[in-house]
């Protein structure tokens, strides 16, 4: 069993669903979970959302928040997982935003951000976690190792003795 079938298993044990938020993924970490055998139970649906119009059109996130912080970070990423959970009644929304060349002076090729919103959660707030990572190779080998990570990263943030992250939902999200 590869490592994403292991994701899928652990998904199908937990009764866990996704939602995706895929920006510079375009589609590739729904895609990744879509390759096992069985994913249809565990993947409700997938936003691919290129343009920073798409962003703020389809889930939500505030143009303030894309202008103080660029499109490549991780209150982006946050926001783009909670308009996606909001959107959908999967239990994980996972998003990822990030730059795979040099078009981007101040962000080092490679970045990639993501975030995790976890909300089968018993008080019925959303855990939310958020990391930057930087992954080297040509565009597709970032893309693709962006889309394992985001997968491989949910069974290490479902864990009930992870932290709560430190991440509080915007005022604005709703459930």
């Amino acid at each position: 069993m590869d490592e994403i079938e292991g994701v899928a298993a652990f998904m199908q044990r937990e009764k866990l669903t996704l939602v995706t938020a895929e920006s510079c993924t375009a589609g590739l970490i729904a895609a990744m979970l879509a390759d096992v055998p069985g994913a249809g139970q565990l993947l409700d649906c997938a936003f691919v959302v290129y343009s920073p119009q798409a962003k703020q059109r389809l889930l939500g996130v505030s143009r303030a928040t894309m202008a103080a912080n660029n499109l490549t970070s991780e209150p982006v990423a946050i926001e783009m997982a909670l308009g996606a959970a909001s959107n959908s009644p999967a239990t994980i929304a996972v998003s990822n935003t990030g730059v795979t060349d040099d078009t981007d002076d101040g962000i080092p090729a490679g970045t990639q951000c993501f975030a995790w919103v976890f909300r089968n959660n018993p008080d019925g707030r959303p855990r939310i976690y958020a990391e930057t990572v930087r992954f080297s190779g040509d565009r597709l080998a970032i893309r693709k190792q962006s889309a394992r990570h985001a997968l491989l990263r949910i069974m290490h943030y479902h864990q009930p003795s992870q932290p709560d992250g430190g991440v509080n939902p915007p005022s604005r999200w709703r459930p």
